[in-house]
Order: C-alpha cells, then sequence, then structure tokens
C-alpha cells in the first residue's frame, strides 16, 4: 500500500494578511504528532497557508522540525514551497535539495526528477525544467501503484506523479513560484470540509 503524502495543498492568497490571521498556538501546534501538524488540510502549518501566512508556516515548519528532531524529507519539502512562495527562493531550493529521496526509494516514482523540475524552475533554467519534465513523463506507472490519501482511501491519482506541476510551471514561466505552482492541473481531487458542514456533523 503506498501512502500518498499531500504536496499539492497549498492555496494561493493574493489578499492582504493581517497579523492576527497569522497567530496561533504555539504550544499547541509544536505538540502535533507529524500526521496532524503535517497531513491535515485544514490544521498544523496548513491552516497558516490556508490564510496566506507563508512565512509564519514555514518558520512553524522549521521550529517543529527542530523540537522534534525530524529528518522526514516531505517536512522539508513544505518549508521550502512556503519559503518560495514568499519569495525566499535561495532557502527554498537548500530545502528542496534537501528533500531528494535515495535512489533505492525513488526507483520507478520520479520524486527527484519533480525536485530537478521545481528548482530549475526557481533558477530560470528553462532547459532543466524541460528535461525534468521530459524524463518524468517517460517513468512507466507502476503495476502495483494503488495509492492511498492521508484518509487511508484509495484516491485516483494521475499519473506520472508531480508531472502537472512540472507542465504548470512550463505554462507560467517566468511568474513568481506562488503564481506558476497555481497554473498547474490538480493530480487529484481532495475535498476539504467547511466549517459549516463540520459543525453539522
Amino acid at each position: 500500500m503506498i501512502v500518498l503524502f499531500t504536496t499539492v495543498a497549498l492555496v494561493v492568497s493574493t489578499q492582504h494578511v493581517s497579523s492576527e490571521t497569522c497567530t496561533y498556538d504555539r504550544t499547541a501546534m509544536l505538540a502535533l504528532d507529524e500526521k496532524r501538524f503535517d497531513q491535515d488540510m485544514n490544521g498544523g502549518w496548513r491552516k497558516l497557508s490556508n490564510n496566506g501566512c507563508d512565512l509564519e508556516g514555514a518558520d512553524l515548519i522549521k521550529e517543529w522540525r527542530n523540537t522534534h528532531a525530524s529528518q522526514d524529507s516531505i517536512l522539508y519539502w513544505h518549508e521550502g514551497q512556503l519559503r518560495a512562495n514568499a519569495g525566499q527562493s535561495q532557502v527554498a531550493i537548500t530545502l528542496f535539495e534537501r528533500s531528494r529521496k535515495t535512489p533505492a526509494v525513488d526507483a520507478g516514482f520520479g520524486w527527484n526528477l519533480y525536485v530537478d523540475g521545481t528548482i530549475a524552475f526557481l533558477r530560470h533554467n528553462r532547459s532543466g525544467l524541460k528535461a525534468a519534465r521530459r524524463q518524468l513523463a517517460r517513468l512507466p506507472r507502476p503495476k502495483d501503484f494503488n495509492p492511498v490519501g492521508p484518509d487511508g482511501k484509495l484516491i485516483s491519482v494521475a499519473w506520472p506523479m508531480n508531472l502537472n506541476v512540472l507542465d504548470g510551471f512550463a505554462m507560467c514561466w517566468g511568474q513568481p513560484y506562488k503564481k506558476a505552482y497555481s497554473c498547474a492541473k490538480p493530480m487529484f481531487k481532495y475535498s476539504i470540509p467547511s466549517a459549516a458542514a463540520d459543525r453539522g456533523r
């Protein structure tokens, strides 16, 4: 069983962000386990991201990592995404590099090619982006690829994974990361319950 930890749930907000919007209970956030901190679409660092508080979210991920002595590559990736959103491209690149997987772990899945393409975009290296995209597109779908979401349920995912993001970067070349990332077509559908729906349960 393949658990697909979501990497595509960042919300692009162009609204003015007030300081009150970006406040949070630090003690409570740091006390969360990794699943609730990183994979809750309405909680953890994503609550800040959903409100457009990219730097605050990035700083929180960094503090959570340090507090829990975590080396999980996905946390480096998500912090990097938020810093890229905020225009901190060089810091984001360093974090993205730390998210790479070993060849054995990544065999057949193309995560490192996605990293290559993203870094190429941030470095304004169009040929590098095209090369990463071309290699990623060639990967055959594994026969036993049956991914599940954070809730444990099977989900339908376009293959190759993250090719849609690289295509979005190419489509919106020259735009800031935050804008270009939003150009990607959804890799899979993941519904986020509204507050009203939650109250009705």
